[in-house]
């Protein structure tokens, strides 16, 4: 039996620390907040509440699998997940709607071709085939094993982007998601789709490579899932699952140091001067340097934290919380992503680290009792992706409030009445990811990608210390609800069978 010690208590850093449990070893997570779930939270006011992170969940399978592998009782026993239907509606900047219903390529592509004019819906169809493609060639070593030793395979890009021949000029291809948009969609309706998707994961369409297609792909193959409750419902019981297991929870407990002996880590040491011994150090925080003083954690070759192209600013989240008088009509889409009129300048000001005047604005509409106090009544939540705290003051009171009021206004258009329904609204800022999770700026990782010469992926659940893996969003496989549990599978998967362990089966 070994003692590990986990730094997070994020769901990347629980599903390492129950898979790591049922193992037979001694695994204590240290938090330096006050709970578990990281950006897995939850706002409660007045019998209104809101999902403050993620808000629906994609590839359930990975979290079935973890609850599959960690104890008796699965995944439905102990939350109640409901697909959501439609997946989404859009909102575009004509004027022009369209509901997507979920994990249906034939009901997209007939909702496509209604909406916008025959042969939108063959278009975005054939893309996702190519997206399929992708999916297919990348997946087991972009998801399921530890990013390999050679992995500069993953440098190249497996979407197979359409040759796009043009009389007497050499033939393209897109390399870009806004190349495909362009160039393959042929529709500015469709390219907002496309790029609607890579902007919620805080991606440029201007510089992710092609192959971020796997996001919609991913959506649109694998449905979108609504815990009951909210997704804070999913971190509890993932957290009852650690507790089950003998997990032991330090909350309030900030590390400040790992600590090393004979060349590998030895454990943690805490603000308050506590030094813990460990066999086993689990980072499942954002990679900082101050925590391993003199210790190279990356060699040249290695993939490190070392941002991506462009200018290195990796986004963060603008979230409204608008408790509403009167109730949610029938038929109501649960996720309604009203579109920017102006693509290109809010990619220049989010990723240029300024506001948008008028940013794209997811809006969720949950039908779940559990989120208001009673049937004359709604819960909203709003979110945009934004640029990080730092080079925008997202304490600035005023600034803040001129940002939430233009969200709301964008987010009109899917709300009937949204103005006159008032009660009271609540603002989470990158300012406010940062106080609570400690991620520079407040910026949320974004999934990892193939292509570009590796410049989305991130760093390996492996470092160069022996003894200290990393997990969570930070780490390979990347960002998203998903990927963090892929993370701390692989970390398991890495202490438990040491080098020879290559991925599940």
């Amino acid at each position: 039996m070994a003692r590990i010690a986990v730094i997070g208590a994020g769901t990347g850093a629980m599903a390492a620390a129950a898979r790591l449990a049922v193992a037979g070893h001694r695994v204590t997570v240290y938090e330096r907040s006050a709970t578990y779930g990281g950006s897995v939270g939850r706002f409660a006011r007045d019998g209104f509440s809101f999902d403050t992170g993620p808000a629906l969940l994609h590839l359930p399978a990975v979290y079935r699998d973890l609850f599959v592998k960690t104890g008796k009782e699965p995944l439905e026993q102990c939350v109640t997940l409901t697909q959501v239907d439609p997946a989404s509606r859009h909102v575009f900047a004509d004027g022009t709607t369209v509901s997507l219903p979920n994990a249906s390529r034939a009901g997209v592509v007939a909702a496509l071709d209604e909406a916008l004019g025959a042969g939108a819906g063959e278009r975005w169809g054939a893309f996702l085939e190519r997206a399929g493609d992708a999916w297919d060639r990348s997946r087991r070593p972009l998801l399921e094993e530890p990013l390999r030793p050679d992995w500069q395979v993953l440098g190249r890009d497996p979407y197979p982007a359409v040759r796009q021949r043009r009389l007497l000029r050499p033939a393209r291809q897109a390399g870009t998601v806004a190349e495909i948009g362009a160039w393959e969609l042929s529709d500015p309706r469709l390219a907002a789709l496309l790029d609607g998707y890579a902007l919620s994961y805080g991606l440029d369409p201007r510089e992710a490579p092609t192959s971020a297609a796997l996001v919609p792909y991913m959506q649109e193959t694998f449905g979108s899932w609504y815990v009951t409750g909210g997704m804070r419902v999913l971190a509890e019981a993932l957290y009852e699952r650690c507790l089950a297991r003998r997990v032991t929870f330090a909350f309030g407990a900030e590390v400040v140091r790992i600590t090393e002996k004979d060349g590998r880590a030895a454990g943690v040491e805490l603000a308050d001067g506590t030094s813990v011994g460990a066999d086993h150090v689990v980072l499942a925080a954002q990679p900082r340097p101050e925590l391993v003083p003199g210790q190279e954690l990356w060699q040249d070759g290695d993939v490190g934290p070392s941002g991506r192209p462009g200018s290195g600013a990796v986004p963060g989240r603008f979230v409204v919380l608008l408790s509403l008088r009167g109730a949610r009509e029938p038929g109501a889409a649960h996720r309604t992503v009203v579109h920017g009129a102006g693509g290109a300048a809010e990619r220049d000001a989010v990723f240029g680290g300024r506001t948008a005047e008028r940013p794209t604005v997811t809006v969720l509409r949950p039908d779940d009792p559990s989120t208001r106090p009673d049937e004359a009544h709604e819960a909203v939540t709003l979110m945009a992706t934004v640029a990080p705290h730092g080079p925008v003051d997202w304490t600035d009171t005023a600034l803040r409030e001129r940002f939430a009021d233009t969200m709301t206004d964008v987010a009109c258009a899917a709300v009937p009445g949204l103005r006159d329904r008032l009660i009271h609204s609540e603002v989470r800022t990158p300012a406010e990811t940062a106080a609570e999770t400690g991620a520079e700026g407040g910026s949320v990782p974004a999934p990892a990608l193939a292509g570009a010469g590796g410049a989305w992926l991130h760093p390996g659940n492996r470092t160069r210390l022996p003894g200290l893996y990393l997990a969570g969003g930070w780490s390979h496989p990347g960002g998203g609800l998903a990927h963090a549990g892929m993370s701390g599978a692989l970390v398991a998967g890495l202490v438990v069978e040491g080098d020879g362990f290559r991925g599940s089966r």
